[in-house]
């Protein structure tokens, strides 16, 4: 019997299926070296995809400096595949304009322009981020020897073969016959929940305005008028993207003022917001300071040997009890370190004898307490992590403009800490934060934490991770701070409710910390949709949910079975079936997964955890498609006759 070409899909074609297919090609001379019929169903240009695509506003920025985005696997990813290095979008960018790097488009003349001013701590356009991940996709592709083809349409259902393998049906029409199949869709969207759904109603019936959790870009804010009030709910990045779509993006300016200020300069078109969240703040200021003392080097507390010695006393974990007093106590090593050697006038202690001390206590006893105390004289200056969590804990308003003033003072002590030189222990608490996240899925196995730990680690987390290392750059907090002057920005605080009065058809949104409330006809929900296979408005991912080829992760609590709304894989990516089967040939990766790893780059030498994650599925693709080429293997599982089985000459092929 002739041997087969194993023939794989790829649902989704933006930077996580292009990181995934790079590792296809660098692994293939180690696992299988044979021909490969590889597509990937992509309705937007592959590589970018709908979220990073090259069509949204030109203000838009990445949270990331550019010497921190990288798509490459370096040598500090720990992974069985190579190493392969490779340029950072800012050695990117430099090769671009040096023509060292040729396979690029012909750019439009604003993003010369952005090329020409680009340095490695520029916070570069999403624009020019499209065509740094649209370059590696190409890059990636060619590595596969014309084995590529893109189909740009969408997949809209799954369904078994009688013979084995899937067929994969395209929203044009075709089918794609597939050996193996992964799913990369990125971030997707949802039906709203119960509860956005029911504002959504209300504001129809009221002649009002709703703007559910979506992707920013995407949503529609033309009704907004002029001088209206807009409730927003939720102050992270969406809210950041929301304020340069309906400030600048209406044509209002920034100016910097005579003594370094900025002011705000209204085109007389922009709404008055009124913001607020759960912390009542915004996320942290990205930073610009350098560290200067001892080099941290690896994790010292939070290692797996440590999580190893918790799993042999017992059965399972339990994340604030177990892992939290190590994470925690692993920032302040690094928070220390920094602050003792970098900083020595402000320390009462040396690091060697402050180090040893340290290592000796538990991150709950007293002792850590008095330890620092005697070792950092400024009380400001000790690490809180607490108070860095929740910022107006305990705190009592006495009304709105003393909200004003704790929100605006809140962002410009932010400002003065991590967009200054004289504060780099707060980069040392980044790099901890990074280095632990990057960590916690690898080191602790899902199954061996108790269902109340994994929410805890999916949810709260995640959600402090991304608060205080994910956030803006500065000076879109100096912006925020601009408007707020200005009058367009004005904020609620902590612990944001927001309720439909069917008496007076406003939404009414109400601090229950500050007391402040307002009402309006507009609300915003300024956040990604949360993730729901069962929900989905994704076609393929509803066609799995309705098949039970794939389900949501489901968590046993006290208070009984809950959904994660995450679609559920295995250890090795494999989609798990309504029966709990894990599927040979389906495969899920990304932040809609119940895997470990988001995000699709990351910054460089950090042993990103995308980055293991890319190299573990690519060997496992690869080792299912050696097996299935074997000459005992079924007949060749090919694309239908009207799909070309090979690319065009360009090695990239498209239909």
């Amino acid at each position: 019997m002739p041997a087969t070409i194993p023939a794989i899909v790829f649902i989704g074609g933006g930077p996580r299926t292009a990181g995934v297919l790079e590792r296809i090609a660098a692994n293939r001379p180690d696992v299988f070296a044979g021909p490969l019929q590889l597509h990937v169903v992509e309705p937007h240009i592959p590589g970018s995809g709908r979220i990073w695509r090259y069509d949204q506003d030109p203000g838009l920025l990445l949270n990331s400096m550019a010497a921190d985005i990288t798509m490459f696997t370096d040598g500090s990813v720990d992974c069985a595949g190579p190493a392969a290095p490779g340029p950072g979008l800012a050695e990117w960018a430099a090769g671009v304009l040096d023509a060292s790097i040729i396979d690029v488009p012909d750019f439009p003349q604003p993003l010369w322009d952005q090329l020409r001013a680009l340095t490695g701590i520029t916070f570069p356009t999403r624009q020019l981020q499209s065509q740094y991940l649209e370059w590696f996709f190409r890059r990636a592709a060619k590595s596969l020897d014309r084995s590529v083809t893109v189909h740009r349409t969408t997949a809209v259902g799954i369904t078994p073969r009688p013979g084995g393998g899937h067929d994969v049906e395209l929203g044009n029409g075709r089918t794609l016959h597939a050996d193996i199949v992964v799913t990369a869709l990125g971030h997707t969207d949802s039906r709203p929940d119960a509860v956005s759904a029911g504002f959504s109603d209300f504001a129809a019936r009221h002649g009002g305005y709703h703007a559910a959790p979506g992707y920013t870009t995407d949503v529609d804010y033309s009704p907004i008028a002029a001088g209206q009030d807009v409730i927003v709910s939720g102050m992270g990045l969406a809210f950041v993207d929301l304020l340069v779509l309906l400030m600048e993006g209406r044509g209002g300016r920034f100016r910097e003022t005579s003594d370094g200020g900025l002011r705000y300069l209204p085109s007389g078109r922009e709404p008055r917001l009124w913001a607020g969240s759960r912390r009542g703040v915004p996320y942290h200021s990205k930073i610009s300071a350098a560290l200067r003392g001892q080099a941290p080097g690896p994790l010292q507390f939070f290692t797996k040997a440590a999580v190893d010695s918790l799993l042999e006393r017992q059965g399972e974990l339990d994340f604030r009890r177990d892992l939290w007093p190590l994470i925690a106590k692993e920032a302040g090593s690094y928070y220390y370190r920094e602050l003792l050697t970098g900083s020595p006038e402000r320390a009462a202690m040396g690091w060697d004898e402050f180090a040893a001390r340290y290592g000796e206590l538990d991150w709950y006893s007293g002792g850590r307490e008095s330890l620092v105390a005697a070792a950092v004289p400024d009380p400001a200056l000790r690490l809180d992590l607490e108070r860095l969590d929740r910022p107006f804990d305990g705190r009592t308003f006495t009304g709105h403009q003393d909200v004003q003033d704790a929100v605006a003072g809140y962002i410009e002590h932010d400002l003065a800490l991590r967009d200054s030189p004289d504060h780099p222990e707060t980069l040392a608490l980044f790099v901890a934060l990074l280095h632990v996240y990057m960590e916690v899925g690898r080191v602790v196995p899902p199954e061996r934490l108790n269902a109340r730990s994994q929410q805890v680690v999916h949810g709260w987390w995640h959600g402090f991770f991304s608060f205080v290392d994910s956030g803006p750059p500065p000076h879109r907090l100096r912006q925020m701070l601009a408007l707020h002057r200005a009058g367009l920005l004005q904020f609620l605080g902590p612990g944001l409710d927001v309720a439909a009065d069917e008496a007076t058809g406003t939404f009414v949104a109400t601090s229950r910390q500050s007391g402040v409330s307002v009402a309006s006809t507009a609300l915003i929900e300024a956040r990604l949709p949360s993730t729901s296979v069962a929900r989905s408005l994704n076609p393929v991912l509803a066609s799995l949910h309705r098949s039970g080829l794939g389900s949501e992760q489901q968590l046993l609590t006290a208070d009984g079975i809950h959904s994660t709304g995450k679609l559920l894989v295995s250890a090795r990516h494999q989609l798990v079936d309504s029966d709990g089967a894990p599927q040979p040939a389906l495969f899920g990766v990304g932040p809609g997964t119940s895997g470990w790893g988001a995000g699709a780059f990351a910054r460089p030498h950090t042993n990103a955890a995308p980055f293991r994650e890319n190299d573990a599925l690519a060997r496992t693709i690869l080792g299912a498609a050696r097996d299935l080429a074997s000459p005992s293997a079924p007949e060749p599982a090919k694309p239908v006759a009207s799909e070309p089985a090979t690319p065009e000459p360009a090695a990239v092929g498209k239909t």
